[in-house]
């Protein structure tokens, strides 16, 4: 009896040591600007004395849902998502930058592969409502999407209420955003590899900011508001900031 006990036992105990197979470690998201990028140290400054209200995109198309899959055995992250009423096409995102361009045909599912997935990804798609990426034509930045520990997909958000300690500088573009919503009050650009794009922040001095784009000097600790074309992007600095997530 004794003896059937201690197999029993070491049964058990090789089983609870025994190396489990797990997917190759993927490497770590790069940011997308590979040049030399300056220091911006703390300046100071000042914002115009208005407050920027909430950026609003409820006239866009709804963003797509339905987002499933993860990181296959091939080495690549694949998801569907379900099609959206009155799209032409719809476009993928990782990290901010473009990943896939796909054409509405009526399928009740559309599907995204990322051959070259990295660590921490965020994963977004928006529905057009034509073929091309006018800024009018541009719908509403789906939620992010994320590997877990399981090697799925699973939507992320910043919590509301998350506090950043930031640089804050400011740019005064008038083109589309990386996004491709017009520039305007109430828009920032951000390191997407930590900030998700439709992250809505309060930044003090400033007022509300939507995060739709991104910059090649917008890196870990950054955030660009934007400004009218004028004095008060350059009168705005460069502010250490105590951002909140909306």
């Amino acid at each position: 009896m004794r003896r059937a006990l201690a197999v029993a036992l070491l049964s058990l105990t090789a089983l609870l040591v025994a190396p489990t197979t797990a997917s190759a470690a993927l490497p770590v998201c790069q940011h997308f600007y590979t040049g030399p990028i300056p220091d911006r140290p703390v300046s100071g400054g000042h914002g115009n004395g208005t407050t920027a209200p909430p950026y609003d995109v409820s006239g866009r198309l709804p963003a797509p849902g339905g987002i499933d899959g993860g990181l296959g055995a091939d080495g690549k992250v694949t998801f569907t998502f379900n099609r959206v009423p009155g799209a032409a096409a719809y476009r993928a995102f990782r990290n901010g930058q473009a990943l896939q361009w796909i054409s509405d045909w009526g399928q009740p599912t559309l599907q995204v592969t990322d051959a070259s997935p990295c660590d921490g990804a965020h994963y977004q798609v928006y529905a057009m409502s034509t073929e091309d990426t006018s800024a009018s034509s541009i719908g509403q930045i789906s939620t992010s999407y994320r590997l877990n520990s399981s090697n799925r997909l699973a939507a992320y958000t910043m919590p509301i209420g998350t506090t950043l300690n930031y640089r804050v500088s400011a740019y005064n573009d008038v083109a589309q955003t990386a996004l491709g919503y017009n520039a305007g009050t109430g828009i920032c650009a951000v390191d997407a590899r930590i900030i998700p794009w439709g992250t809505r922040l309060y930044v003090p001095g400033y007022g509300h900011c939507y995060a739709a784009d991104i910059g090649s000097w917008i890196k870990d600790d950054i955030v660009d508001v934007w400004f009218p074309p004028g004095p008060d992007a350059d009168n705005w600095g460069i502010q250490r900031l105590t951002l909140t997530v909306e």
